[in-house]
């Protein structure tokens, strides 16, 4: 019988890395069925919750905040689109790609998961950003996402504008930055260990391997 683990997946929207770290962990979980079962719960992260509504172009954003050039940037790119195609997802960059304030994304998020939603949701936003450049922050972009998963669009909408949701977001970010996370993706097992970065698939399924059968041992 699978051993069910408790999974907080910690990112962002906007996190490119996000997607490869999402998708390398549901592939080892994959990996391992029958043995583990992932119980995944994700928490929010804001890597520019100052970002304004009109949003900033990657190219330029990432050169103001980490000062990296165009051509390390490409370079970038080129392991995000590999990393991407080996694992079913397609990044497609472009000169006018932008980068949006995902406080909204949350918050239909945090709405999305009392309804068993989230994680199709999150992949919705993910390929809605990264794939198809759209903007993640307007209303009518993520209410076409909630809806293209299964969601009620107006309910979506009525979320949306409504700033329902805006307390517990705030509260579950300020949470997991107490317990020091300042860093996506963050992936915490069991609520006791900590995998950071977007690890390829081996590294989660032997992390989660190793849990599980201490786990086992440890049971009387």
């Amino acid at each position: 019988m699978a051993l069910t683990v408790r999974i907080d997946f910690v990112s962002d929207v906007v996190c490119p890395w996000c997607v490869v770290g999402l998708r390398s962990l549901q592939a080892a979980l994959a990996r391992l069925e029958g043995q583990v079962a992932g119980d995944i719960h994700l928490q929010p992260f804001e890597l520019n919750p100052d970002m304004a509504p009109e949003g900033e172009n990657t190219s330029e954003h990432v050169r103001k905040k980490y000062g990296a050039s165009s051509e390390r940037s490409q370079g970038v790119r080129q392991v995000l689109k590999e990393s991407g195609d080996a694992l079913g997802f397609s990044f497609k960059y472009g000169p006018d790609s932008r980068i949006w304030n995902t406080f909204d994304a949350h918050r239909l998020l945090h709405w999305a998961e009392a309804q068993g939603k989230a994680l199709a949701l999150k992949d919705g936003l993910f390929k809605a950003n990264f794939t198809d450049q759209r903007d993640v922050s307007n209303h009518q972009v993520l209410a076409d996402v909630a809806q293209s998963v299964g969601l009620d669009r107006a309910s979506a909408l009525a979320v949306l504008s409504s700033g329902e949701f805006e307390a517990e977001v705030r509260a579950e970010e300020e949470l997991w930055r107490s317990r020091g996370i300042n860093a996506v993706p963050s992936v915490i097992i069991n609520q006791k260990w900590l995998i950071q970065g977007a690890q390829p698939p081996e590294i989660f399924e032997q992390a989660l391997s190793q849990i599980v059968n201490g786990a086992k041992q440890a049971a009387p």
